[in-house]
């Protein structure tokens, strides 16, 4: 079935108090999502984010970002007065996250809301965590520990509690009992209050599409845990760390950071780890999108200390194997497949074997002639096509950054006289494209430049701040997108 959707941060919203929540704003976008025709909301990966803001490098793989849980919900809980939520600066510009000031205002909300809740009282929260303590008791003690430590990177805590000693671990636990519950509470608040928006949602028709990192960040709850996962020294130092080759776009490469899987070890446990992994995303999702798909056929080790990723190699990843087990344990889950980049024929072929679709951006498209890939006419059916991602520059502003002789491709290929025309033309040929979906980024639909671009890979300091003003989601909007995805049969 054909369908199309938008792709809009949860932090994008036009919440109040800074950031975007699941507050009546988000509900207010469903609607809007519903009044325009759309089937799918994609959003970036919901994890607490760390230095340099990124949802790419979370302090957890199952923890949800305390700054989405809405304030609004707490002071009608009774949790929470207004006068307190209103009092906090969370920054003046509507148009952009402030996270400094979100750090140092929210948390002393959320920590009031419960010293205020008696949630030790309520069943559903022990039920709540009960059920989730194969990865809430190990977060919970990882954020309390922390930040005991002025919230350093548990690398540098003491060796005992590096290295997980039962007895030292106890006394953590006794000592931060109440930091921990505090944790384990802001817990139960994000996925009540997710779940709420994630079912009135699909109850209008519409599908979430989650976004999951294949890797997890050096300083998470995930690699302190379950150091056995990662490919770390004696003294919990990653031995290499994951990243990109140099490329057209950057002569370094890419240095994530990350530390890398031991894939021997996750098959000799059959991928348990993993399917814990991906079976909780289907409880927060309705279709996941794996990104970086590529490690999982070859994976780029840089070795660590390293200050580019010049010096990295290509190893084998765990292949087909591990989607065997998704398949015979998860049954018949929903994936899509980021496989942008340079492909090699064995990442093709694994993409094909999953038969999971893969990504088209048409932002690829008109750099090198009619037999690009990313050209709609070399399309098929089994794929995701978007304009661009949240990686990319918003469309407007990344014309007017092509090349002349790309410019004049892209003018014949879409029939168009000037670059006024590129983004509504980038927007038809996406949904009128054989791709089964379709997702464009809000702020393509709103016609936005540069100012709105949500990343710029290997910077840092100006990312994922971008948020939609309130009034954007008109119903005159809402009425074009429908008619454009009625015209390609999308609705």
């Amino acid at each position: 079935m054909r369908q199309s959707g938008i792709l809009m941060a949860v932090s994008s919203i036009p919440s109040k108090y800074g950031i975007g929540s699941f507050s009546r704003e988000a509900y207010d976008f469903v609607d809007f999502l519903e009044a325009a025709g759309q089937k799918l909301w994609q959003i970036l990966p919901l994890g607490p984010t760390g230095y340099g803001d990124s949802p790419y490098q979370s302090f957890s793989t199952f923890a949800g970002n305390p700054y989405f849980i809405d304030l609004e919900t707490l002071v009608e809980e009774g949790y929470l007065r207004r006068e307190d939520c209103e009092a906090c600066d969370f920054g003046s510009d509507e148009a952009c996250v402030d996270y400094g000031k979100l750090y140092e205002s929210r948390f002393g909300l959320l920590r009031r809301a419960y010293e205020n809740s008696h949630i030790k009282e309520d069943p559903k929260f022990g039920t709540f965590c009960r059920e989730n303590g194969y990865w809430l008791d190990d977060y919970a003690l990882y954020m309390a520990i922390k930040n005991s430590y002025g919230g350093k990177s548990w690398v540098q805590w003491e060796e005992k509690i590096r290295k997980r000693d039962a007895q030292e671990l106890d006394r953590c636990r006794e000592r931060c009992r109440e930091e921990i519950l505090f944790y384990q509470f802001i817990q139960f608040l994000f996925v009540k209050q997710w779940r709420a928006l994630k079912e009135y949602a699909n109850e209008k028709g519409i599908q979430i599409i989650g976004d999951i990192p294949i890797y997890v960040a050096l300083d998470s709850a995930d690699t302190w845990s379950h150091p056995e996962l990662f490919c770390l020294d004696e003294n919990s130092l990653p031995t290499a760390v994951a990243g990109c080759p140099p490329d057209a776009f950057s002569s370094t490469g890419q240095l994530w950071g990350n530390p890398l899987y031991r894939w021997e070890y996750h098959k000799q446990t059959d991928y348990q780890w993993w399917l814990r992994r991906l079976g909780y995303s289907y409880l927060l999702y309705d279709i996941v999108r794996i990104d970086h798909f590529r490690g999982f056929d070859e994976y780029y080790a840089i070795p660590y200390g390293d200050k580019t990723a010049e010096n990295g190699r290509w190893e084998p990843g765990p292949g087909y194997e591990i989607f065997q087990r998704f398949k015979s344990e998860l049954g018949r889950i929903k994936v899509i497949a980021e496989d942008l980049g340079y492909l090699t024929p064995s990442v093709r072929r694994l993409v094909k074997k999953t038969g999971y679709p893969g990504m088209k951006v048409l932002q690829f498209a008109f750099e090198s002639g009619p037999e690009n890939d990313y050209l709609p006419h070399n399309y098929t059916s089994n794929c995701v096509v978007y304009t661009g991602t949240h990686d990319n520059d918003t469309s407007l502003s990344w014309y007017d950054s092509l090349k002349v002789r790309d410019k004049r491709f892209l003018r014949r290929y879409l029939h168009i006289r000037s670059g006024r025309e590129a983004g509504r033309a980038l927007i038809r040929a996406a949904l009128s494209s054989v791709a089964d979906m379709a997702v464009i980024p809000m702020q393509d639909y709103l016609e936005l430049g540069g100012e709105a671009r949500m990343n710029l890979p290997s910077t840092l300091g100006t990312n994922w701040k971008w948020r939609m003003k309130k009034g954007a989601c008109t119903e005159a909007l809402a009425e074009e997108i429908r008619g454009l995805v009625q015209i390609y049969g999308r609705s």
